[in-house]
């Protein structure tokens, strides 16, 4: 590793208006940049300029994507600008706003350290030794910063294990993982180089690196001598370009963050309520006739269901997958079935795959639009699901409208309202791939997470186009396992193909709320448990309790056999499973609520408890409990024969207490209290004194997303 040496520090000339920093090494540069009172951008530019020259995350002006091409990576369009004093002292160059302070020091490397402008501590500073160093063999460049043991770090996207993720060792780089280990895996499905930290002295502040190549954080495995106590981001092969945010509570860093992301896209209702998939349906060689049965199931057993997921099944051969295709022998009137499930109040979306296997019947025709192999300027084939199969190229326009004329034609003209953006990772071995990059190419290892949220986004588009056309005004909803940055902007996320376990519901409650620290709002998990064994009574009760009050509650299976998760599938707690789910249609109106501020104020739906009580040092603690917005507290139980719970309720500033759900009975807040959890419960509170509206829901009655009376209640 090469040590980025400087030639000297300039000051953006202006006065008081000076708002950039410059270290220069042999004509690369070090910068800063204020853009807010609270955010600074930092990039280091080497003499040949960007590797990646172009941005797909970033867009500061509210309701303003990206273009499809890309957003320069040098613009600074669309910030308002701060005012920002600059002094020097002994050598030293410092920026100052109101709210946020940066200092330039060091002597033969650039060091920067960033102060509260109330605080002589420093937030955060680089390492003294060596904070920005590139390595020439393989194009990795490293940030070190120093490490405090008594900091938190939480984000990068779908991480595993407890919330803190101090002394971990993660990548940001997705892959298909199926059959995860819910406590240690790493990586998953999303690449999202986003941290947020809490200091020791209870001050919060994010990092966000814009960089599409893989990511190695290491927040206190790594340990050296010469150093100290630090952490480091290695990137492959990428730019230096990250964003330092600043905020006096973790709401005030991740809501700033998001919005320079571009905010979170708010879903129709219908989206909202219960909804069910399974593999073993669609998979079935008469799949129209039991999907049939499987409506006729819902109806018999008052299942209060809102849509159905169509998993892949609709478009095999075998066992082999084919995009925009319909099996006639399996479904012989697709028309006629979405059509029975739409008059049985069931929305549908339809699980698209971005890869077509080399016998599809368009395959030949699209030989320029996939991904190439820069040695033999063909396609790059590789294994994908019992085939062998080319990804689509989402960086070429002609792909782009060749996907969504087959959506229009396939899916959305078929009577299915969505699209479900699958298996998208791009998780391609060939070294060689690389990507058109609208005629500037890309290697693909410099562009993987982008397919994944392109893809999402020519679907997203597709599905407005076909609305304004049949004259619909209903928001749009899609839904994407992979991507990175920017796919809030369109879609719905879930933790991907989870196994069957009491460990997977115990720690998918804690990747659900770090997806939630890191931008993506609108989550969840496949109820009862995607892959392995089908679950046992006991353990499916509680999986639908503890995902009853996600923004995201689909169950979804692929067991062995063709069984599949369903709510009847025990009958003997059959009862318990739609009392669950009624939960949810109870407190509607409130989620509802919440999906709103998170589009509007940039905040999560559901939240770990110190994210609403940052100042009670308990909520600092992993446990299994969390928010659902500001006033609901959520207390699932996650081991095997546990009928007592023993729950923290947080210290709330104005002094007053929590209520029970239930009982209406209130406790005082900053104490553990023992409640029963029989079965047939999900522990709730209700901070005292909020306001909320509930669904009337009354005997015999199917719930519903709309039509439900709604009452307003004082807790």
């Amino acid at each position: 590793m090469n040590p980025l040496q400087h030639e000297g520090w300039q000051v953006c000339p202006g006065g008081v208006r000076a708002d950039a920093l410059t270290a220069v090494r042999q004509g690369g540069e070090l910068r800063v940049v204020l853009l807010s009172s609270s955010m600074a951008r930092v990039t280091y530019q080497p003499v040949l300029g960007f590797k990646e020259p172009r941005t797909w995350a970033v867009t500061p002006v509210p309701g303003q994507d990206v273009p499809w091409q890309g957003r320069d990576r040098d613009s600074l369009d669309g910030f308002q600008r701060p005012v920002v004093h600059s002094v020097e002292h002994n050598g030293a160059f410092e920026l100052r706003t109101d709210k946020l302070r940066v200092r330039l020091h060091g002597h033969a490397t650039p060091c920067l350290s960033w102060f509260t402008a109330l605080h002589e501590q420093p937030l955060l500073s680089d390492r003294e030794t060596t904070a920005y160093m590139y390595e020439r063999r393989t194009g990795l460049i490293r940030h070190c910063v120093q490490r405090n043991r008594a900091e938190h770090y939480f984000g990068l996207g779908d991480k595993t294990g407890p919330l803190n993720l101090h002394g971990r060792r993660l990548r940001t780089l997705g892959q298909d993982a199926l059959g995860y280990d819910p406590k240690t895996s790493d990586p998953l499905y999303k690449h999202w180089p986003f941290l947020l930290q809490r200091t020791p002295c209870g001050r919060w502040l994010g990092m966000y690196y814009d960089t599409l190549s893989s990511s190695t954080f290491d927040l206190g495995c790594e340990h050296d001598n010469y150093h100290g106590f630090f952490r480091s981001v290695d990137i492959d092969d990428g730019d230096l370009d990250y964003y330092l945010i600043v905020g006096d509570s973790p709401q005030a860093v991740v809501s700033q963050f998001v919005q320079l992301i571009g905010g979170t896209h708010l879903p129709p209702k219908w989206s909202l309520g219960y909804a069910q998939t399974a593999m073993g349906l669609a998979d079935a060689p008469d799949a129209q006739v039991q999907l049939e049965r499987f409506i006729d199931d819902c109806q018999h057993h008052q299942v209060p269901i809102a849509a159905f997921h169509y998993g892949s099944g609709y478009s095999t051969r075998g066992k082999q997958r084919y995009v925009f295709t319909w099996n006639q022998d399996k479904f012989p009137d697709p028309q006629a079935i979405n059509a029975r499930f739409q008059s049985a109040g069931m929305r549908l979306v339809a699980n698209l795959k971005p890869c077509l296997l080399d016998d599809h019947p368009a395959f030949d025709s699209l030989i320029p639009q996939f991904i190439q192999n820069s040695s033999t300027s063909q396609p790059v084939i590789e294994p994908y699901w019992d085939g062998q199969g080319a990804h689509l190229d989402f960086t070429q326009p002609a792909t782009i409208a060749w996907w969504q004329q087959r959506l229009r034609a396939q899916i959305l003209d078929k009577g299915i309202d969505s699209a479900w953006n699958d298996n998208n990772e791009y998780a391609i071995q060939n070294d060689d791939a690389y990507a058109h990059g609208w005629g500037e190419a890309m290697p693909l290892h410099r562009s993987r997470p982008l397919h994944g949220m392109l893809m999402t986004r020519a679907s997203f588009e597709a599905q407005q186009q076909h609305a304004a056309q049949t004259g619909s005004s209903e928001s749009v909803f899609t839904v994407t396992r992979a991507g990175g940055p920017g796919i809030q902007r369109y879609a719905q996320t879930w933790s991907g193909d989870n196994t069957t376990s009491w460990d997977t519901l115990k720690w998918n409650i804690r990747t659900g709320l770090q997806m939630s620290l890191s931008g993506m709002f609108n989550t969840g998990h496949d109820v009862g448990g995607f892959y392995g064994p089908v679950p046992e009574p006991e353990l499916f009760v509680r999986w639908v309790q503890a995902c009853s009050l996600n923004p995201r509650m689909v169950m979804n299976s692929w067991k062995d056999g063709n069984v599949s998760n369903l709510p009847w599938m025990h009958a003997q707690v059959t009862s318990l499973v739609l009392q669950a789910i009624n939960l949810r249609y109870q407190l509607l109106p409130y989620l509802w609520r919440c999906f709103e501020l998170a589009s509007a104020q940039h905040v999560p739906i559901i939240r770990p408890t110190f994210f609403n009580f940052p100042h009670d040092a308990q909520c600092l603690q992993d446990c299994d409990d969390f928010m659902l917005g500001e006033h609901v507290l959520v207390a699932p139980v996650v081991e095997q024969g546990m009928v007592l719970r023993q729950v923290y309720l947080p210290t709330r500033s104005n002094g007053s207490g929590w209520v029970d759900f239930y009982t209406r009975s209130v406790s005082a807040g900053g104490q553990w209290v023992t409640v029963d959890a029989p079965l047939s419960c999900l522990p709730l509170w209700v901070a005292q004194g909020a306001v909320i509206e509930l669904a009337l829901l009354t005997d015999g009655q199917v719930a519903c997303v709309d039509g439900s009376p709604v009452q307003t209640v004082e807790f």
